[in-house]
């Protein structure tokens, strides 16, 4: 039977390099693929989505889902269900689980036990080094056959210049973007907080920026002798988005990702101690608030990302410089950009491209777009929907966000992946 959702407002791509659709229109879905997209569609089963918006389902090119090893904090199929409910639909897990994901048959297990589970499109992304130790290469060819779209060593940056140089060629080998976490720790010094006043009048130790543009800056150079595909993870400083920028417009193939997180929120959060304020890399200025939305709008940042990174309840608990950096972000992320929309700070259709296609682009996805033909993954956003954050709230396992409390307008009421419900808020389809 075929399924029409009708009196929607169609938004984002129609194919992988096609252009953006707004349009009021009817979407019909057959045997898990979209056949047409029109008006006044008739016939199946009829879903009245009068006054909401349909959406490509959400990628998220950046998220800690735990399992193997942590699953305490989060597993695969929380995790999978938490972005079903934000409305994501394919998720990229990072590799930093026990035992890292650095060979083939880790790979194989998260990707098995994500078909079995059946709520997102989770696609790993493989270790860059053995045990994320900055050394000696894992087998990245093993683990593309495997099913790994990127490599990555987690939140750890590959610190030595001619261990990054031969993993980018390597890389470039199979055609592998390379996700560096940009973080000189020796000019981090051990901070846990933006460098700035605040630092100082609070009391903790300042974490500077230049930690992050300097390794970027260093980066960009070796990207630039070895042509291998580059991915900044989180930015957070204004100085890196100049960086970007300025390699961008060289021809560098490099892509960049920012939260959502560090798009709403500035180390103000982390006034009161609060360990669910602690991030990495931590919450910047509101200079440098305004330069990551600035990089989102013209493109020099592709993608805002969830940063998904679920802590037990003993990691939040305690004084903020000894919390362990992170906070939840697959149930949130929509709704923070639909404020920046809403305040007039970011345009919708580049909110949706830097939410669906432009992650989809930059990691090679076959995700992000509402084409006649394709996969029937999308969401169905009330953008008045109203809601505060809290842990009933939210359904994975993990609810720690600086968010707690806080009012928030936007919300996925229904996600599909293949056709197949994977989230239904109002119970439209039951």
């Amino acid at each position: 039977m075929d399924l029409v959702l009708r009196g929607g407002r169609v938004l984002g791509a129609a194919g992988p390099a096609g252009p953006a659709r707004d349009v009021a229109a009817d979407v019909r879905i057959r045997d898990g693929r979209i056949v047409e997209i029109a008006a006044g569609l008739r016939g199946g089963r009829e879903v009245a989505v009068t006054d909401l918006w349909v959406l490509p389902g959400l990628v998220d090119l950046h998220c800690h889902l735990r399992e193997p090893g942590a699953e305490h904090k989060e597993d695969l199929a929380s995790g999978a269900r938490a972005a079903a409910h934000g409305g994501f639909t394919t998720i990229c897990a990072m590799p930093d689980t026990t035992p890292v994901n650095d060979q083939r048959t880790v790979t194989e297990l998260i990707v098995r036990r994500a078909a079995e589970i059946g709520l997102a499109r989770i696609r790993p992304i493989g270790a860059i080094t053995r045990g994320l130790a900055g050394e000696r290469f894992a087998d990245m060819a093993d683990m593309k056959d495997g099913g790994i779209v990127a490599v990555a060593d987690g939140d750890r940056a590959v610190a030595d210049a001619a261990v990054l140089r031969r993993a980018l060629e390597y890389a470039r080998t199979f055609d592998l973007p390379l996700v560096q976490h940009a973080e000189d720790v020796a000019l981090a010094e051990g901070g846990v907080m933006h460098e700035g006043a605040l630092a100082t009048r609070i009391g903790l130790r300042a974490h500077t920026a230049m930690a992050e543009a300097a390794m970027v800056a260093r980066d960009l150079e070796i990207v630039a002798g070895t042509g291998g595909r580059y991915h900044v993870a989180h930015v957070s400083a204004a100085r890196t988005v100049e960086l970007l920028r300025d390699g961008k417009r060289r021809g560098l193939p490099i892509t960049a990702e920012v939260s959502a997180l560090h798009l709403a929120l500035t180390e103000a959060a982390c006034v009161d101690y609060d360990p669910r304020a602690r991030l990495s890399p931590p919450l910047r200025s509101e200079a440098d608030r305004q330069a990551l939305l600035a990089g989102i709008v013209d493109g020099t940042i592709d993608a805002i990302v969830s940063d998904h990174a679920p802590s037990a309840l003993t990691e939040k608990e305690g004084l903020f410089e000894e919390a362990v950096p992170g906070a939840v972000g697959l149930e949130t992320a929509l709704a923070v950009v639909l404020g920046l929309v809403a305040a007039g700070h970011l345009p919708l259709a580049r909110a949706v491209d830097a939410l669906t296609a432009a992650p989809a682009r930059a990691f090679a996805l076959d995700a992000g777009a509402l084409a006649i033909g394709g996969a029937a993954d999308l969401c169905v956003v009330d953008p008045g929907r109203a809601w505060t954050v809290g842990a009933s709230e939210l359904v994975g396992k993990s609810k720690h966000t600086p968010l707690t409390g806080q009012a928030l307008v936007g919300r996925a009421v229904l996600t599909l992946l293949a056709g197949a419900i994977t989230c239904d808020r109002d119970e439209r389809l039951a």
